[in-house]
């Protein structure tokens, strides 16, 4: 019994994404500074929505959980790969690749959400913007980030417990980068038909719910700025939905692609890249696609900034 739980414990070895040519050092080094940029882009968004008061509203506390997310993503994921890829090691302990399978599917399920309850929140400003303050309030934004949090994290713990008690086979080689769940579940000996149903059946509750609920109030916020008769009005309605609705397009064309997709349809190269896409290219850009779009984050940045300066000079 103890050989047996000892076998099952028994470290997974990541394949990764470089190897030692001078071309993939380069993209190496690339991916590090984009994993910088990505925790320089989040982590200064999530302190100034904290520190501006002017920002303590439903939409950009609900854009600070977003930003929360994807720094803890990109984190989740790169160290552990640049530590190997440096040491020359490609092992991963059973319990590092469970946490890690934990945390990555509950970071992601809960963008899913946070996303849907974004799109309804630009859906209230634009079409009930009297009614803003009644149906968006504080409360209401606290309980959609509880809502996006404990939901993913309740899926992810279940998911994460059933696929790592399963039996492993053979040399544990997973030909990822982390601990994914296309990339594992290949490993496991026996049939797990019905779980990957239930797999299946949990990707469409986190990603084509979400899709409808996005889609359904852009439908609706379609709708409203077409009955706007100033132009200005428009271009400000366009303004607001423009970034949320791209980072949108991102996050859930990814995902889909990497969990949508039939297992017999899966090769280790694109769920790389796949991976790739949403586990480091989408959490740099939606701070970018932010706040260089959003006037109100670059004011209030000035306002921290001169506040900043004044206190230095007295």
């Amino acid at each position: 019994m103890w050989q047996r739980n000892q076998t099952s414990l028994a470290d997974f070895i990541l394949e990764g994404l470089f190897d030692d040519s001078l071309t993939h050092l380069f993209l190496f080094s690339l991916t590090i500074v984009v994993f910088l940029i990505a925790v320089s882009g989040n982590t200064p968004t999530i302190l100034l929505i904290c520190a501006d008061a002017q920002l303590h509203t439903p939409m950009y506390f609900l854009l600070s959980q977003l930003s929360l997310m994807d720094l803890m993503h990109v984190s989740t994921t790169i160290p552990k790969m640049a530590i190997n890829y440096l040491s020359g090691k490609k092992t991963i302990s059973f319990v590092c690749c469970a946490t890690q399978h934990f945390l990555y599917l509950s970071l992601g399920g809960a963008e899913c959400i946070l996303l849907a309850l974004m799109s309804y929140d630009r859906y209230v400003a634009i079409c009930h913007p009297l009614r803003y303050t009644v149906l968006m309030n504080r409360r209401v934004g606290l309980m959609m980030a509880v809502m996006s949090w404990l939901g993913a994290s309740i899926n992810s713990l279940i998911h994460a417990t059933i696929l790592m008690h399963f039996p492993f086979c053979g040399s544990r080689k997973t030909h990822h980068f982390y601990c994914e769940f296309p990339a594992v579940v290949k490993l496991v000996c026996g049939d797990i038909t019905v779980y990957e149903t239930t797999v299946y059946i949990s990707s469409i509750i986190l990603l084509l719910f979400p899709i409808f609920l996005v889609s359904t109030s852009y439908a609706f916020i379609l709708h409203g700025v077409i009955q706007m008769h100033s132009a200005g009005s428009k271009r400000n309605a366009f303004a607001t939905c423009s970034s949320h609705f791209i980072v949108v397009s991102f996050w859930f064309d990814a995902c889909i692609f990497s969990y949508m997709r039939p297992r017999s349809q899966h090769t280790p190269l694109q769920d790389k890249v796949g991976s790739v896409f949403y586990s480091i290219i989408t959490p740099t850009l939606n701070p970018l696609i932010y706040t260089l779009w959003n006037k109100d984050v670059a004011k209030a940045l000035r306002r921290v900034l001169g506040r900043d300066i004044l206190t230095q000079r007295q």
